[in-house]
C-alpha cells in the first residue's frame, strides 16, 4: 500500500491492554495506522501506551464500540474479561457488539482464535477445516464465536480469523508459561511439567502471532470474505523441548517437576483463572498440532523468532531473568 493510502487506515483494537492485542496494535502504528483503543480507564492507559488514540468506554456498550469505530477499516477483537472473571457471560455479547459496529462502519473483524474449538476426534492433526466437537464449556463458546462471525460474513461483514496454540512472550501474564511453566518475577530453578513425558504440546510466541496477523492484513485485498488461517509457532514435539530452551536460557539445568493439577481443583471455585487452566487439562494429555499449510500457502511462510530468543524475551519480561547487558561502543579512531 501507498503511504498516501496507509494514512488514512484507522484501526479500532479492543484489548489494547493485553497481549495479543497489545502488540497488533503496535505492530499497526509500525505500518502507518492509526489506531483507536477503548478503555474503562483511558486515562490511567493513555499514561502507558500513548501512542494509542484511547477511547473513555466499555466493550460490553454496543454505543460505545459503535463510537470508537467510525472510519475504522479493522476491528481487532482481542479483548477478555479481566482474570476470565464472568468469561462465559460476557464474551458472546462483546463480539455481537464487534459484529454491529463492522458492520455499520464497513470493517474487517479480526478475531485471535485458539485449539479450544476441538475435541478428541479431530486430534491429533488438525486443519482449518476439522470438525469443531468440544469437550469443554469454554470451548463450547469458542465455536460459537467462530459460528456468529461466519454468519456475520455471509452478511457482509469481513473476517480473519488466525489460530494458534498456548500464548507466551512479553504481556502474556495469563498464559501456561506464565502461571504454569515458571515463577513470573523469580529465577527459574525448577519448572513445571503439565503434560507426561513424550507427549508433544503446540506454543506461540505473541510476536510471531501478531506479525502473521499483520501481514494478512497487508494483503487484506487478496483474503476472502471469511478467512481463518492456523500457526505452527514453536512445536515441543516430547513435551521438553521448551524445558531445554529455559535451561539454555538462565545458564543451568532446573529441576522439572509435575505441575500440580490438583492445586488447581482446589482452587477452581474461587479463582476463575484456575478454573480456565484446568478445564484445559486434555490439551496436555496428547499430542495436538494444528497445521498451517493454508497459512504457509498464503504468506509463502510463517514468521518465526528462533526459540531461545523468545523464551529469553519472555522470562526478561516476567523478571524471572536480567536483559542481556547492551556492548559499549568501541571507540573510533580518528584520522588527522
Amino acid at each position: 500500500m501507498s503511504e498516501q493510502s496507509m494514512s488514512n487506515l484507522i484501526a479500532l483494537v479492543l484489548g489494547a491492554t493485553g497481549g495479543i492485542g497489545g502488540h497488533v496494535a503496535r505492530g499497526l502504528i509500525a505500518r502507518g495506522w492509526t489506531v483507536r483503543a477503548l478503555n474503562r480507564k483511558a486515562g490511567e492507559a493513555a499514561k502507558r501506551e500513548p501512542r494509542f488514540h484511547w477511547l473513555q468506554g466499555d466493550a460490553m456498550n454496543a454505543a460505545d464500540v459503535r463510537r470508537a469505530a467510525q472510519d475504522a477499516k479493522l476491528i481487532v477483537h482481542a479483548v477478555n474479561p479481566p482474570g476470565y472473571k464472568d468469561w462465559e457471560k460476557l464474551v458472546l455479547p462483546m463480539l455481537d457488539n464487534t459484529i454491529a459496529a463492522a458492520r455499520a462502519v464497513g470493517a474487517r473483524i479480526l478475531l485471535p482464535g485458539t485449539v479450544y474449538n476441538y475435541g478428541p476426534d479431530a486430534f491429533p492433526e488438525i486443519t482449518e477445516e476439522s470438525p469443531q466437537n468440544p469437550v469443554t464449556r469454554k470451548g463450547a463458546i469458542r465455536v460459537e464465536l467462530e459460528r456468529r462471525l461466519e454468519v456475520a460474513s455471509s452478511e457482509g461483514v469481513p473476517v480473519l480469523i488466525v489460530r494458534a496454540g498456548d500464548y507466551f512472550g512479553p504481556g502474556a501474564a495469563n498464559s501456561w508459561f506464565a502461571q504454569g511453566l515458571v515463577k513470573p518475577g523469580k529465577p527459574v530453578t525448577s519448572v513445571s511439567r503439565p503434560n507426561a513425558q513424550g507427549i508433544g504440546h503446540q506454543w506461540a510466541y505473541l510476536p510471531d502471532v501478531a506479525e502473521t496477523m499483520l501481514r494478512l492484513i497487508d494483503r487484506e485485498g487478496e483474503l476472502p470474505r471469511f478467512a481463518r488461517f492456523q500457526m505452527r509457532g514453536f512445536w515441543d514435539r516430547d513435551g521438553g523441548e521448551m524445558i531445554a530452551a529455559i535451561s539454555r536460557v538462565v545458564g543451568h539445568p532446573v529441576k522439572v517437576r509435575a505441575f500440580p493439577w490438583w492445586l488447581l481443583k482446589l482452587g477452581s471455585p474461587f479463582v476463575p483463572i484456575l478454573r480456565e487452566l484446568g478445564e484445559m487439562r486434555y490439551l496436555w494429555k496428547t499430542p495436538v498440532r494444528m497445521g498451517n499449510d493454508k497459512l504457509r500457502a498464503f504468506l509463502g511462510e510463517e514468521p518465526s523468532t528462533p526459540i531461545d530468543e523468545a523464551v529469553r524475551t519472555t522470562l526478561v519480561d516476567l523478571g524471572c531473568i536480567e536483559p542481556k547487558p547492551t556492548k559499549a561502543a568501541r571507540p573510533v579512531a580518528l584520522l588527522a
